[in-house]
């Protein structure tokens, strides 16, 4: 008995996680499956598109132009011990590109705007405005869910592209300035060192984590619990997952697009 129980504790666990998973994943088929349908609430999408893309470029401005300049540094201090400080402008590009530039712009996406969608359909659920909408005939993913996650799908690359320039730009100034790099030789280095895949793979992550934040934070703002605490919860929660899943994600999306 006292091994029993421990055991059937893991096991309603694991089950809950397995449940939670399908649900999710039968959510996001479902905001998918009304993004593609009729009709189309044109005001809402504009809305989102503005809070996911314009209201978060300040902050990911900040983040890829202060980590961009970090790693110049790092790279920079790391390189000089087997001389090899001239790869500073290339291992900026690159890792701004495939990996920094998408994963933390992902993260401040589920950073302010999971949290943002998740307190915002928890409240309306909280104050049965979903209920009303149903009353009135408008289906909630169709109003809801379907333009937030079409609207990060669209934009949140966009997001990343601007955040993948910036950063390589912080990595730039401080490499000029500070480490007596020639301008004219670390734009060289840098462009010649991109491929055409690596912009791609950035996007194609972008969107990807776009999709994840915006879902997530549909997810768990429909499925909230009542009252000031539910909302809490759930915004909790929809970071916790959107910022987890995005890092699962990074790594099998790189390991599709750069391992074969």
């Amino acid at each position: 008995m006292i091994l029993v129980t421990p055991l059937a504790a893991l096991g309603r666990a694991t089950i809950s996680v397995f449940a939670t998973i399908g649900r999710v994943a039968l959510f996001a088929l479902a905001a998918l499956t009304h993004i593609l349908r009729p009709p189309f609430y044109g005001r809402e999408f504009a809305v989102a598109l503005l809070n996911i893309g314009w209201l978060s470029l300040p902050v990911v401005g900040l983040t890829a132009i202060f980590t961009g300049a970090a790693l110049a540094l790092q790279i920079y201090d790391g390189g000089s011990r087997f001389s090899a400080e001239a790869v500073v402008p290339q291992i900026v590009a690159i890792g701004m590109v495939r990996e920094l530039g998408p994963v933390l712009v992902g993260l401040m996406v589920a950073a302010r705007v999971t949290s943002s969608i998740a307190a915002e359909i928890a409240t309306m659920k909280v104050t049965e405005q979903i209920d009303a909408l149903t009353t009135l005939s408008t289906h909630p993913m169709k109003y809801l869910a379907a333009p937030r996650v079409l609207a990060a799908l669209l934009v949140v690359p966009a997001l990343v592209g601007i955040g993948d320039i910036i950063g390589i730009f912080g990595g730039f100034v401080v490499g000029t300035q500070q480490l007596g790099f020639n301008p004219a030789t670390y734009i060289t280095n840098t462009v010649d060192f991109l491929q055409r895949s690596d912009v791609i793979s950035s996007l194609i992550k972008g969107s990807v984590f776009g999709g994840i934040a915006a879902t997530m934070g549909c997810y768990f703002g429909m499925h909230s619990g009542r009252g000031a605490q539910g909302v809490g919860a759930a915004t909790k929660a929809s970071v916790q997952a959107a910022a987890v899943l995005i890092l699962a994600a990074n790594f099998l999306l790189t390991s599709i697009f750069f391992v074969s």
